[in-house]
């Protein structure tokens, strides 16, 4: 899974002219489900989401989570992000995973979040949608879960996680 994670002081989807999600203070997750990516990684993405230290503390430094601050996350579906552009310009989707299985865990990655007690918005999947994100800072992360294995040892890639 990929999520682009920005942070803002708000957002909103409309579809076909109607607001299907939208959000104060908070984060706007685009996510990208690629094929080999299993429940597991969905809730890991969720926790590692949650607790990204990305909000100012008292003294201005990027040292708290959406947790912390009680913000809001928007969550859109985001197929292109298993795009591959390393061949020509064009980009290639193989990577990414079959619908009914991308929206099984784009659900399941949005019900996670929830389940931490953040409030989720999202927007609806395989619809063209108009997304607006009003940057604060800008503040903008990758997070890249590893795909159908558990992340390497030795390394602290969510040293968040145990704040």
């Amino acid at each position: 899974m990929k999520a682009v994670v920005q942070r803002v002081s708000r957002g909103a989807v409309r579809v076909a002219g109607e607001t299907v999600g939208a959000i104060g203070p908070g984060m706007v997750v685009l996510l990208g489900v690629l094929a080999p990516d299993r429940e597991e990684d969905a809730d890991r993405l969720a926790g590692r989401t949650a607790r990204l230290r990305i909000f100012a503390d008292a003294e201005g430094r990027m040292n708290r989570s959406l947790l912390d601050v009680g913000g809001e996350a928007l969550v859109v579906s985001q197929f292109t992000l298993a795009g591959d552009t390393r061949r020509g310009h064009r980009p290639s989707f193989v990577t990414a995973a079959a619908p009914g299985r991308a929206e099984d865990l784009y659900e399941r990655y949005a019900a996670a979040l929830g389940s931490l007690g953040i409030r989720v918005a999202t927007g609806r999947f395989r619809a063209m949608m108009e997304v607006e994100i009003v940057g604060d800072g800008p503040v903008t992360i990758l997070l890249d879960e590893p795909r159908g294995e558990a992340p390497e040892s030795g390394g602290t890639p969510d040293a968040g996680a145990a704040a």
